[in-house]
């Protein structure tokens, strides 16, 4: 009886242990996929490539386990080395991408060349590219040894029965799948709102833990135990400091990666915000650009000259002014140019609460730094806490339905989205929510969608026009402009009924609220594009909901842009 019950305590405790390093070899491999995908700039490729990656290491390292005669020393020294390697691989792949950026510049110093003189040779570019895949490189390491976890624990646990265990694998997985649930739950609810090195030394701590409950409890198993206790104990040092200065240190090795300042760098449970300031010759304010993971949203330069091409076609296509809808558009810039108008209210949707507490509304359970909000929320002449203005934080996608339920009618909608470079964005394109959009616009109303480059990204750009008009708008047009920032830039337009946007906007002879930016002219000369640049409209696909026909155009445009770029 008493032999059962010790039995069964080493049970509970080897059980624990291997619940407990899954769900943090699964918060690591989601780390590293989160890093990878702000720094390589398509979320969506980098998770799934993070992840086959790290579960081919993991069978590779299945293999390499049984290399190791003997397991106690061999587990023991394991996850000490786990701990250390999901602690600071993150801040090692940044250090390095850092130095990629900056090498360049240090030559340039050291052989005291021009100020505007920058060395961009192809060794400086390979090794900037070489630097970039970091993270599957530490995930190809850490996946081998997580792989080896289970065999190891497994020959462990044998050896404590004293005899073959028919269901040991069993019980051993079971353990595994039930602790990578848990870190699977702990990632969403908790892990994804801290600074990515918190995350990452917490995850650690877990680990280091484990490692120690282990020793204790095995040591005279493990040959040279002294010594790893030592390891342990300065684990548990380095966890301190980078939990203690961590994310200052990821901050300045990520201001490297951006051409101005970095005055804010935050990562909400959505995104990753980057403000940066630069001072220019040309303007007395400094300019603020707002980066959202890696990609430029606009820059206070020109930021004018594109919101009013989004916002001022469908107020002056529409019949009334009394109610308007803006999707997206979390800095309240939209929101800016909308309240200029007559309108009686003003509704806002947006999914990230953190972004709009950053831009000034009030109310919200974010702090942000007030010198950075008083200068963000100046910008959009604090539209957020407009009395007219109405903020909603939720998916537009499900807040639309909800709309549809109360019979809401709008006069004009203006749907100010980030492009569709990630799957959840893609389901905002499609002709499904086009569709509850329609039925919620006023049938004298307009609608405006950002839709991306028409230079850049053509057939993405079309296949929006197209998915609209498959949502069963009756006149849809599109138009562009040249936006320093971003370059050649294009919109869509659409009306439900009577005559296109562009026909109402003709017979305006004077606007009713007067612009910087726009006149007649300049926005009849919008709506022209290059001959033939339509010529394979036919072949472009509707973004049908679940397909991701729009985000397979965006992305594989952008990957030829860039291969072109580097050639």
């Amino acid at each position: 009886m008493t032999g059962n019950v010790k039995l069964l305590g080493h049970d509970i405790l080897l059980i624990s242990v291997m619940a407990i390093l899954a769900g943090c070899g699964l918060i690591y491999e989601y780390l590293l996929s989160h890093y990878a995908g702000r720094i390589l700039g398509s979320v969506e490729s980098a998770i799934y490539a993070m992840i086959g990656t790290m579960i081919v290491a993991m069978g590779i390292g299945a293999f390499l386990a049984r290399w190791f005669k003997d397991p106690f020393t061999a587990f023991a020294w394991l996850e000490s080395l786990i701990a250390l390697l999901g602690m600071t691989s993150i801040l090692i792949i940044a250090s390095i991408i850092a130095l990629s950026y900056t090498l360049p510049h240090t030559f340039s110093s050291l052989y005291n060349l021009p100020v505007d003189a920058v060395i961009d040779g192809q060794l400086f570019e390979s090794f900037q590219a070489a630097a970039r895949f970091l993270p599957y490189i530490f995930g190809l390491m850490l996946g081998i040894f997580i792989g080896m976890e289970i065999p190891l624990i497994a020959r462990i646990r044998q050896h404590v029965y004293g005899r073959f265990l028919e269901n040991n694998a069993g019980t051993i997985y079971g353990a595994d799948y039930i602790g990578a649930g848990i870190g699977a739950a702990i990632w969403v609810m908790i892990m994804l709102a801290l600074p990515i090195m918190q995350a990452a030394a917490w995850t650690a701590l877990f680990n280091i833990v484990a490692g120690l409950i282990f020793l204790w409890r095995y040591h005279q198993h493990v040959r040279l135990a002294k010594l790893l206790l030592v390891c342990h104990l300065l684990l548990l040092g380095l966890f301190v400091i980078l939990l203690s200065y961590g994310s200052s240190w990821m901050k300045d090795l990520s201001n490297v990666l951006y051409k101005d300042k970095v005055i804010y760098s935050e990562s909400t449970k959505y995104q990753h915000v980057v403000v940066t300031e630069r001072l220019s010759r040309t303007q007395t304010a400094p300019i603020n650009d707002l980066f959202l993971n890696g990609r430029l949203q606009f820059s206070s330069a020109d930021e004018q000259i594109y919101h009013t091409m989004l916002v001022y076609p469908a107020m002056l296509a529409a019949n009334r002014h009394d109610k308007v809808l803006i999707i997206g558009g979390g800095d309240g810039l939209a929101l800016r140019d909308v309240l200029k108008w007559p309108v009686k209210e003003a509704t806002l949707i947006d999914l990230d609460g953190q972004l709009l507490s950053l831009f000034g509304l009030q109310g919200q359970p974010f702090p942000a730094l007030p010198h950075i909000t008083e200068k963000l929320s100046g910008l959009n002449n604090d539209a957020l806490n407009d009395p007219r203005a109405k903020v909603i934080v939720a998916d537009a996608f499900l807040e639309v339905e909800k709309m549809l339920d109360q019979g809401r009618l709008f006069d004009s909608i203006i749907i100010d989205l980030p492009d569709p470079n990630h799957p959840d964005l893609n389901k905002l394109y499609s002709d499904y929510f086009y569709n509850h959009v329609r039925q919620l616009l006023a049938p004298d109303g307009a609608l405006s969608i950002q839709s991306t480059s028409p230079y850049h990204a053509k057939n993405a750009f079309i296949s929006i026009a197209k998915t609209v008009k498959h949502a069963g708008f009756t006149h849809v047009e599109q138009y562009q402009q040249n936006i320093p920032s971003f370059g050649q830039w294009g919109w869509t337009i659409a009306t439900r009924a009577g005559q296109p946007a562009s026909g109402r906007i003709k017979r305006i002879a004077e606007f009713p609220v007067p612009s910087n930016w726009v006149n007649q002219e300049y926005l009849q000369a919008a709506f022209a594009f290059p001959n033939r640049f339509f010529e394979n409209h036919k072949a472009i696909e509707v973004n049908r909901l679940g397909t991701g026909v729009l985000y397979d155009y965006y992305r594989q445009a952008w990957q030829t842009e860039a291969e072109l770029y580097k050639n």
